[in-house]
């Protein structure tokens, strides 16, 4: 009954709080566009018996989805989400893993100080640290402030509202995101594995690439997946540093929901993307499954 009730809590929490709202997203999807509340139809209606039942179930079809891929945008935006999610991942990478490598170096009583300070910003609300990047790029900005006065420049720089903007605050949100995973491969690395690779003739370069890159593979490999996963569908950053120009589905799905309170389009949308995600997330939970078997 323990195991039981230890399997059975989980499931239930699934259930409640994931699978019974994607069904309910699907059943909008399949359904059309009213000016009503709720703001599609069909409704199920009880009342009816099962010939209520009958037709409600006959009135649903798949025209949302047929409409999605005649408008370039949903496609487009799919496309654009995805290519932004994979290069903010890489730049994410590039950036987080000297920081997990010279943390995982750093003395022993250096390494809780470092910790904390990767997590700090996390103790701040996600919103306030967006906003405050709208203030250090803007073209009145600290940023440009202090590159006009050290005369790097000559004029102000035109950082926000543009996609490099979004590259900033992506990589400055989930950069935890991806030290935190790489951190704790490097840090279970054996250090004589380097010293007897350097004995045998590698240039620490080499030694680097041959042996720590590899054994820290687990670690790239999650916090790739933290990153792009949710990168995909982010809106909060791409909204108010982007602007206009940059297109992501997650702003696309938020207009839909929230401008032109098309139910059945935004929930066939979110429909799509969450089919998208899939695939990232099913791989994570395999590499997930092959590191604990490999530390087992």
């Amino acid at each position: 009954m323990r195991r039981f009730a230890l399997i059975f809590l989980p499931y239930i929490w699934l259930l409640a709080l994931f699978l019974v709202p994607f069904l309910i997203v699907i059943k909008i999807s399949l359904s059309d566009i009213a000016t009503a509340i709720p703001p599609y139809t069909p409704t199920l209606d009880f009342s009816q018996g099962w010939q209520g039942i009958k037709a409600f179930f006959s009135a649903l079809d798949f025209e949302n989805f047929t409409f999605l891929t005649t408008d370039d945008l949903y496609w487009k935006s799919y496309i654009s989400s995805l290519q932004i999610a994979f290069f903010a991942t890489l730049l994410t990478l590039l950036v987080g893993y000297p920081i997990a490598y010279g943390m995982a170096n750093a003395p022993d009583h250096w390494r809780p100080t470092l910790m904390m300070l990767v997590i700090l910003p996390f103790w701040t609300s996600f919103l306030i640290r967006v906003y405050s990047w709208m203030g250090i790029l803007s073209t009145e900005g600290y940023l440009n402030q202090v590159l006009l006065k050290l005369g790097v420049i000559s004029e102000p720089l035109i950082i926000l509202n543009t996609p490099t903007a979004v590259y900033i605050g992506i990589v400055y949100t989930y950069l935890p995101f991806m030290i935190l995973p790489i951190y704790s491969a490097l840090e279970r690395m054996d250090g004589s594995l380097l010293e007897a690779a350097e004995d045998l003739g590698c240039s620490r370069l080499t030694a680097f690439w041959l042996i720590t890159v590899p054994l820290s593979k687990t670690g790239i490999i999650a916090g790739c997946f933290l990153v792009f996963i949710p990168v995909i569908g982010e809106f909060v950053i791409p909204s108010l540093l982007g602007g206009s120009q940059t297109l992501m589905i997650g702003k696309v799905l938020w207009e839909e929901f929230f401008n032109n309170r098309d139910w059945p389009v935004a929930s066939a949308v979110a429909v799509v993307l969450l089919l998208i995600l899939i695939i990232p997330i099913v791989l994570f939970q395999r590499n997930e499954q092959k590191q604990r078997e490999a530390e087992e």
